[in-house]
């Protein structure tokens, strides 16, 4: 009798699953696993941790819904705390396992670990079997090497992506043959990987497979917001302004391909428009950064980066520290901070601002930024995070803060919603607040420096937008 091992990582799903699907046709039984590394819930030298409470409660919901649909198979996940390079062995002498199944990620860390559980399976019977579930489109199926991965993402979208096909989905499994002796579950709480929920913080995003396959049918074919997303998208306010997949996309909840050919199935059921043409188009976006990350690998986490831009960076911490806690005098800024700090979330139009805020205008390094985000974003994702803060704060053209909040948050809706100590000013000046007059101030009964901190920094390039306002 075959048994394998199913290590699970980033694909916390049973639905399109490579992995799962490859190990239940190879192996007459299966052991389903998941390893909490507490490499990941480290405290880095910045003052955070790795994965912060918003990434780790979602984790944990998500290890929690995929044990529940194991459970309705007859099941259940195995979950370990520890190395997987010390764990997974264990379990191959343990329950005589002849194969491990995982999928193959492609950054550092991730890699590192693979290297390390395979060393130690050198000296067993045990076979160690990669699956590729990571993108829309698989490396096989596109025109180019990942290693020639088109420097431009019009290149890579035009020489590799128009000229592939996405692949089928992999049916979910309708039953599993089981190791039957496997211990029970021990999934751990928030307090027991060190983390106190603070008041004020708030969860929209409920982890695992099964709120996952609710939001796309919400988003989709319940309320068809999707016909609308291309003029939603960059709204910042709410749940609904934009799809909000990637949190479930990040760990692998959601399938990139279950969300293509959903969208294609609305496309003949309701409509094919500008929107869902845009929604694939994004998409694209994170199969680009996964390519580029294959190709050139550590390398994304170099401070010169990928194109080996020799800028030199501040390192200031009071400066740094303001920013993270969204009190560094900017609203559009701050909210957004605020957002983060509070839900783990913030649209993409907000990720632009603050990382243009910090690395553009108080020039202090990109990867700061990118390590906070590591820790407190819910859709975290290697790549997309990593290669997003290196090309916005060095490749991609510079992005005017004040201009995007007049223009995205006109009235300070968004701005409101975050900043509270802001509601009492006319809706007109909660985006400039920062800019208020002496006389101004006095006419509100607001102070800059006791009611909102004064601006850590007013960059020269808004001057000629001042001088239009009528603010210089």
């Amino acid at each position: 009798m075959s048994r394998a091992l199913v290590y699970f990582r980033n694909d916390l799903r049973l639905h399109d699953n490579p992995t799962l699907s490859a190990a239940i046709n190879q192996a007459d039984e299966v052991l389903l696993l998941y390893c909490v590394d507490p490499r990941q819930f480290a405290k880095l030298d910045l003052g955070f941790r790795k994965m912060g409470i918003h990434r780790a409660r979602f984790l944990l919901e998500s290890l929690e819904d995929l044990n529940e649909q194991c459970q309705k198979l007859g099941g259940q996940l195995l979950v370990k705390q520890g190395l997987p390079e010390d764990i997974i062995p264990q379990l191959v002498a343990q329950y005589e396992l002849n194969e491990v199944h995982l999928q193959r990620e492609v950054t550092e860390e991730e890699t590192q670990v693979e290297q390390a559980v395979e060393q130690q399976l050198k000296s067993t019977d045990c076979q160690l079997c990669f699956h590729w579930g990571l993108t829309l489109y698989h490396p096989d199926d596109l025109p180019f090497e990942p290693a020639d991965t088109p420097e431009a993402f019009k290149a890579f979208r035009n020489e590799g992506t128009k000229k592939a096909s996405v692949r089928d989905e992999f049916p979910p499994p309708k039953t599993i043959k089981w190791v039957a002796e496997v211990e029970a579950p021990v999934i751990p709480t928030l307090p027991e990987l060190g983390f106190t929920q603070r008041s004020g913080e708030e969860t929209n995003y409920p982890g695992g497979e099964s709120a996952a396959l609710q939001r796309l049918q919400h988003y989709l074919f319940d309320s068809e917001l999707l016909t609308r997303y291309k003029w939603t998208r960059n709204q910042s306010l709410g749940m609904d302004y934009s799809s909000k997949f990637s949190p479930w996309l990040a760990l692998g909840c959601l399938s990139p391909r279950r969300i293509y050919y959903a969208v294609k199935h609305y496309e003949q059921e309701v409509t094919r428009n500008i929107s869902t043409y845009w929604l694939i188009f994004e998409m694209l976006w994170r199969d680009y950064f996964k390519f580029l990350g294959l190709k050139y690998g550590s390398k994304i986490f170099w401070k010169q980066g990928i194109y080996d831009k020799g800028i030199e960076w501040n390192y200031d911490r009071s400066k740094f520290d303001l920013w993270c806690q969204g009190k560094i005098g900017i609203p559009f800024v701050d909210a957004h901070m605020q957002e983060l700090n509070q839900t783990g979330f913030m649209s993409n139009r907000g990720r632009v601002n603050v990382s243009t805020y910090l690395t553009r205008d108080l020039e202090i390094d990109w990867r700061w930024g990118a390590s906070y985000f590591e820790s407190l974003l819910v859709d975290y994702d290697v790549t997309s995070n990593w290669l997003n803060w290196y090309f916005q704060a060095v490749v991609w053209r510079y992005t005017h803060i004040l201009w995007q909040s007049t223009h995205y948050d006109p009235k300070g809706e968004y701005i409101r919603h975050w900043l509270p100590q802001l509601v009492e000013l006319p809706e007109e000046l909660i985006p400039i607040a920062f800019l208020l007059t002496e006389e101004e101030q006095q006419q509100h009964n607001f102070k800059l420096g006791r009611d909102y901190p004064e601006p850590l920094l007013i960059p020269k390039k808004w001057n000629r937008m001042l001088k239009r306002i009528g603010r210089q």
